[in-house]
């Protein structure tokens, strides 16, 4: 099987993208839909990356920087890809970008019960914190 390539999404990719997070992504948000990643391409072009063969996505990652934080999200591989590499390819990506940007520490949030998500992120060297906690509130009604 070929390598894929690994490159930034475009506006184009939004709808491919979409379809792919239901059958490879863990979990959904309230900002994944249509208008919320084409926010996220528009304000950092280079933040959402694709890993594609055939022209279709196999894998993505969403390496978001603030200026001060580096946060990875939605790193997922389509099950039929797996163990293939390609998460650790879009890894390397982000953190490549991260460290052009200026970046000095990635974080990633994953779900507690995403078994082999919490594998794939220790085996490519990153630790739980379990001090933390994290606080959401849906920003509605404004």
């Amino acid at each position: 099987m070929t390598d894929p390539r690994i490159r930034a999404a475009t506006p184009d990719d939004l709808d491919d993208v979409l379809a792919f997070w239901k059958t490879a992504a863990e979990g959904t948000s309230i900002s994944d839909d249509r208008d919320g990643v084409e926010r996220l391409v528009d304000r950092d072009p280079g933040a959402l990356i694709l890993a594609e063969r055939a022209g279709g996505p196999v894998g993505t990652v969403i390496a978001g920087f603030d200026g001060w934080r580096c946060h990875l999200y939605r790193l997922a591989v389509h099950p039929a890809h797996r163990r293939q590499g390609i998460g650790g390819a879009l890894l390397t990506a982000a953190e490549e970008r991260f460290a052009r940007l200026g970046g000095r520490r990635a974080d990633a949030m994953v779900l507690t019960r995403n078994e082999t998500g919490q594998r794939a992120w220790r085996a490519a060297g990153y630790s739980s914190e379990e001090q933390w906690r994290r606080w959401v509130k849906p920003l509605t009604g404004f």
